[in-house]
């Protein structure tokens, strides 16, 4: 088995960049609907609908996706990125943000992370994000 290749934070965040940048495709279209199928597997999960989180902003990861993969919350926000998949598992990680690779979440459980700094900051599923495209953004606001 080949040991993971690590990248620095500067080449990760420029290879988030130029990937999200190129991102832009006919499966923009198909993302909606992926988008409320990981939404009905969060509700059959959780018995409620994700908006109904306490103290959280949740992120479904689902089919290699984070759904919705750009989100906006204040300062202080915690998100919870849920795995809404059947078998496989993500991590999280953003340079951007200081927060180191998770743990891998395995079907029905999460990652949780507090952002504390204004901006835009990339984040990434550690195991999906080179071959699967799997990266989202969290833009925080003062």
């Amino acid at each position: 088995m080949r040991p993971p290749r690590l990248l620095s934070p500067v080449l990760l965040s420029a290879a988030i960049s130029s990937a999200a940048a190129f991102s832009v495709s006919a499966k923009d279209v198909d993302k909606a609907a992926l988008c409320a199928e990981a939404e009905e597997r969060y509700v059959e999960m959780f018995a409620a609908p994700s908006s109904e989180a306490e103290g959280v902003t949740v992120v479904t990861m689902y089919k290699y996706n984070f759904c919705p993969a750009q989100i906006t919350v204040p300062v202080g926000t915690t998100v919870r990125w849920v795995n809404v998949d059947k078998r496989t598992s993500h991590s999280v990680l953003s340079p951007d943000a200081g927060m180191v690779e998770s743990d891998r979440a395995f079907p029905e459980e999460h990652v949780e992370f507090t952002f504390l700094t204004p901006g835009d900051q990339n984040y990434l599923c550690g195991p999906h994000w080179e071959t699967q495209n799997m990266i989202g953004m969290v833009t925080v606001t003062p």
